[in-house]
């Protein structure tokens, strides 16, 4: 559990709460079912009008990595690949089979595959390689989907707003309905700017730095096996690899 990421989420919620009761216009300030519909409503419209519906399925995939990204043990990788060299020194790469029976990760278990078909290593790190830059364009690409929300939310904010302030308008003969109209007006722009710049973008982001990590995990699978098919020593390889743990 990502407790930074819930802390944040508690801590965003409490602020416009307590802001809008220190400010006077009370809980019941936030709560408008017309601005949730244009603001909420419209921004998912916007978005799915957007986005390519397997790049929605995937961001809906991720998006519970803000509170639990994936498991990544970098100090285990590391032991696994040398671990890997040793037996490959002493058994020749046939002898890693019995390790990629166990391997359940599968782009370790793709370049352990190609290791144990004697594969050469400029050819393992273009596989390799284009299999990281695949997922990595495709995690991207849904962690934008919560940016482009981000983006979408304020504006739509503002276009609630207006719509209140044109209903405030027609009521400009009864000046009891004035100040709880236009105070409904803006509610429309805070759940828009709160929205953006307190969930999406904050989440586009954290989720940006999840998928970062784990392509420097990769990366770091994808040195340590083309060490292993170039033979070099277990030592060596450990080294190298632990400069990765540096980051």
């Amino acid at each position: 559990m990502d407790l930074l990421s819930l802390a944040g989420l508690l801590l965003a919620a409490t602020s416009i709460i307590v802001g809008s009761i220190l400010k006077g216009a009370g809980v019941k300030g936030l709560i408008g079912g017309a601005a949730f519909m244009i603001v909420v409503v419209g921004t998912i419209a916007a978005i799915l009008l957007q986005t390519p519906m397997a790049t929605f399925r995937r961001a809906l995939g991720i998006a519970a990595w803000i509170f639990r990204p994936p498991a990544g043990d970098t100090t285990g990788i590391v032991r696994k690949i040398v671990e890997w060299s040793n037996i490959a020194r002493k058994q020749g790469l046939l002898g890693l089979e019995s390790s990629l029976e166990q391997e359940s990760d599968e782009f370790m278990k793709k370049g352990l595959q190609a290791l144990v078909d004697g594969s050469e290593p400029d050819a393992i790190r273009q596989v390799m390689e284009i299999e990281l830059e695949s997922r990595e364009h495709a995690d991207f690409a849904a962690a934008r989907v919560f940016e482009g929300m981000g983006i979408y939310a304020p504006t739509l904010g503002i276009i609630g707003a207006v719509l209140g302030l044109m209903a405030v308008m027609q009521n400009l003969a009864d000046p009891s309905k004035l100040g709880p109209g236009i105070a409904a007006a803006f509610t429309a722009t805070v759940y828009g700017i709160g929205l953006a710049n307190l969930v999406f973008l904050p989440m586009a982001n954290k989720l940006k730095s999840v998928i970062t990590e784990q392509s420097r995990m990769r990366q770091m699978c994808i040195e340590g096996l083309i060490a292993i098919a170039e033979g070099e020593n277990p030592r060596n390889i450990e080294a190298k690899l632990n400069g990765y743990m540096h980051h």
